[in-house]
Formats: C-alpha cells, sequence, structure tokens
C-alpha cells in the first residue's frame, strides 16, 4: 500500500484499518510540549504585560521594540512600495471578498408563536476583534484580507492586526500593505503565543478582543485553544489538507498541481486523492511523482507526501463518499464530470471546489470565498471562517397581557415538575392579568 513519492497507494478498499486510522486522525500535530510552553507565555502576557512582549520578540524574533504598535505612516510605506501587480491583486482579492462577504450578512428576525406572544433576534457586530497574520517562514498577506474584510463588512467596531516583526521591528511589507487595504484599525509587531495572549486579555498597550481569527503556527493554534475561557475564536486550525475525488474525466496532471500546492504548505500537510479505477489512480499517483520531483519547495513537498500522501483507487464514486464524510477535509476538491450534481452528497468539509478548474489556488486567493477553514476533520462541526463569525444575536421576547394570563398555568405545572417553586409562582401571578 505504500511506496515512491507517497505513502499510500491502492485500492481504498485494501487500506488497513491502521492506515485508514492515521488519514483519518490528523489531530497529533500538537503535542503535549508545545501546550505546556504555551501556557508559560500565555502566563508571562497575563502579568507582565508589554514587558513580556518585549522580551519574548527579543527572545523568539530577536528584535528590540521600540513601540509594540506599528504606526500608519509604516503601513503607507509598505503599501506604496508593493510591486504594482501585487497591489493590484490584492486590491482585486480585497473587492472580491467583501463582495462574496456583503451577500452573507444576516438580518434581525421576529416571530409571533403564539397570539400576543413575540420572539425576535437581532445580529450586532462585535465591538473589536484581533486577526493574526502569520510571520517568518509563512507570510500571508492573503489571510489578512481574509479576516479583516469581512470583519469591516460586518460593522465590527475595531479591527487590530497582530503579525510577526521581521529584523526591522516591523511585519512584513506585505501584511502591512494588506492591512491598510482591507481597512484595518491598528497593526501591532507581535507574534506567536505571546500576541494571542495580548489580544485575549489585553495589555497596556494592546487592546482585547471579543474574537481572534486567523491561522498560526502550532504555538499559536495551542494558544488560541488556551483563550477561549477569555476571547472568542475561529475553528481550531493545524496543516493543511486537501481530499481529491477524481473520476475518469480528471486530467492527473491538473489533479497533481492540487496535491502539490497543498503538500507545499508545511510537512504536515496532508494531501489525498480518491480516484474511479486503478488505472485513473495510477495516472494521478504517477503525474503527482513527476510533479514532485521539479518542485521548488522541495523538502517540504517531499515530506508532507511521503508521510501523509495517498492516492487510492475506488471502483465507483459512491464508494468514495463515506470517506469524504469521514475525512471531512479542509478543502474537497470534485474533478468529476458532472460535480455539482455530486455536491448534495457533501455535508462534511471546510469548501468545495466544484471542477478541475477550480482550483484551491483560486479560492485561497481572488475568488472572494474565505480560506480560513477547519482542518483535521472539525469540518464536521464547524464552518469556514464568515462574515456570521463577526457578530453575536440580541434575543428578545415580549409577551401581551392576554398571553401572559394563557400561559400561566401551563409554565407553572412545569416549573412545579422541576421544584423550581418561585419560577411558578412568578408565573402564576399572570393567571388574572
Amino acid at each position: 500500500m505504500s511506496g515512491g513519492t507517497l505513502k499510500y497507494r491502492g485500492a481504498l478498499s485494501a487500506l488497513s484499518a491502521e492506515a485508514r486510522r492515521r488519514l483519518l486522525d490528523r489531530t497529533g500535530t500538537s503535542d503535549s510540549q508545545v501546550a505546556a510552553r504555551t501556557r508559560e507565555l500565555i502566563a508571562r502576557v497575563r502579568q507582565d504585560g508589554d514587558a513580556a512582549l518585549r522580551a519574548l520578540a527579543l527572545q523568539f524574533d530577536r528584535v528590540q521594540l521600540s513601540s509594540l504598535e506599528v504606526p500608519r505612516a509604516r503601513w503607507e510605506e509598505a503599501l506604496a512600495s508593493l510591486e504594482p501587480k501585487v497591489r493590484t491583486a490584492l486590491e482585486r482579492a480585497a473587492r472580491n471578498i467583501a463582495t462574496a462577504h456583503a451577500a452573507q450578512k444576516p438580518q434581525a428576525i421576529e416571530v409571533e408563536t403564539e397570539p400576543g406572544i413575540v420572539v425576535g433576534r437581532r445580529p450586532d457586530p462585535l465591538g473589536r476583534v484581533g486577526v493574526y497574520a502569520p510571520g517568518g517562514r509563512a507570510v500571508y498577506p492573503s489571510s489578512v484580507l481574509m479576516g479583516v474584510v469581512p470583519a469591516k463588512v460586518a460593522g465590527v467596531g475595531e479591527v487590530i492586526v497582530c503579525s510577526p516583526p521581521g529584523p526591522e521591528g516591523l511585519p512584513s511589507a506585505g501584511v502591512l500593505a494588506a492591512a491598510l487595504l482591507a481597512g484595518a484599525d491598528r497593526v501591532f509587531a507581535l507574534g506567536g503565543a505571546g500576541a494571542v495572549a495580548a489580544m485575549a486579555y489585553g495589555t497596556q498597550s494592546v487592546p482585547r478582543v471579543d474574537r481572534i481569527v486567523g491561522p498560526g503556527n502550532a504555538y499559536v493554534a495551542a494558544a488560541k485553544l488556551q483563550v477561549v475561557d477569555a476571547v472568542a475564536i475561529d475553528a481550531p486550525a493545524g496543516p493543511s489538507e486537501i481530499l481529491v475525488v477524481a473520476d475518469g474525466s480528471a486530467d492527473p496532471e491538473a489533479i497533481a498541481r492540487e496535491m502539490l500546492a497543498q503538500a507545499e504548505h508545511d510537512p504536515d500537510a496532508c494531501c489525498v486523492t480518491l480516484a474511479v479505477g486503478e488505472a485513473q489512480a495510477e495516472a494521478v499517483a504517477q503525474a503527482v511523482e513527476r510533479a514532485a520531483a521539479r518542485a521548488r519547495r522541495q523538502e517540504i513537498v517531499s515530506t508532507s507526501l511521503k508521510e501523509r500522501g495517498a492516492v487510492l483507487s475506488v471502483g465507483s464514486l459512491e464508494e468514495a463518499w463515506p470517506f469524504v464524510s469521514d475525512f471531512a477535509p479542509e478543502h474537497l476538491l470534485l474533478a468529476t464530470a458532472a460535480p455539482q450534481e455530486h455536491l448534495g452528497r457533501v455535508r462534511h468539509c471546510g469548501t468545495v471546489f466544484l471542477g478541475e478548474r477550480a482550483s484551491v489556488a483560486f479560492g485561497d486567493y481572488m475568488t472572494g470565498a474565505n480560506h480560513v477553514l477547519p482542518t483535521a476533520g472539525l469540518g464536521r462541526a464547524y464552518s469556514g471562517l464568515s462574515v456570521l463569525d463577526f457578530y453575536r444575536w440580541t434575543a428578545w421576547q415580549r409577551v401581551e397581557r392576554e398571553a401572559a394570563a394563557r400561559l400561566a398555568e401551563d409554565v407553572g405545572t412545569l416549573a412545579d415538575s422541576e421544584g423550581l417553586f418561585a419560577h411558578a409562582d412568578a408565573a402564576r401571578a399572570w393567571r388574572n392579568a
């Protein structure tokens, strides 16, 4: 079942129980040492505030920060320094993200459940949101757009960005430029677990936020999970992943390109293809091997495919769907002749790409869909980041006099049955209203 560039090759039905478990269980990328170290870092920031953040920048980023916050003039300089083509592409991406997310904005509702009884619910934008933008080995201005633009579309009062400082004490020029284009309000040169702690609990300089979104390394992911007592987060996130379902109409070279596009993210990335028929599976596997041999991020791609790469054959598309549901991928590419017809079979994933032309790269950057997505099978319960993540709901209910009289006895009966006698008294007091 294994060999060559890929960890697993062969028929899905022949996959051992252990191999299947290994493909489905992608939660083991964070270890106890990361969690323990993260707890220490968070505790330092909670205790010492800005002083701890400066010390962490010196320790991990090798930079002495004169100011934690980046002046807006430096954002403007970064935007002016961008290559015109890059700026144009970022502006186009920001427009499409704004358009797609504006269409998702929720509306207030009010319903009369019985005559005189009205229940309502209203979406209220969050007051302040923090967006984490990776730095160092992975710098993604596109992720700044994916976090900031939907928050601004939702009407969030203030959006701050935290991103690790480089040698000059500033986040990357791309991150600063994207923050300006996206409409962020403040940017801080802070990275890692310290940045997450600062946004969650607040320091002398960094304001406390209501929700933290955005991707990051293992320490950032661990920190977000550890601060949920104080702040909401997006979905817990891990290494990138893709599952391709391909029938005989699919181009093996196109599938190989999609596999490598995810493999180059991270040595722990998981890339799997289910191909209908042994011949199609073999053609895809060979295309992946050829593409991997010429990959520019050779070491990362090679490690990813050898540890978590798979091309498996299935007898039919019907055989593929149970595995798709169990795998719950971050990215699901339906490289089939009629992908729209198969969309209804999908329930568990971050997002679906319909047809091989719908490259994941398009969704990562330019279609307007959000690329902050659940990984490690969490697509069973979590959705990708959307404008809905930047609201909380205010609920209300109104009861007219006659309706209160009608409710009184039944509510009193239920309250008595639960031993909540003051509740019963409060309800029955309205019997003769």
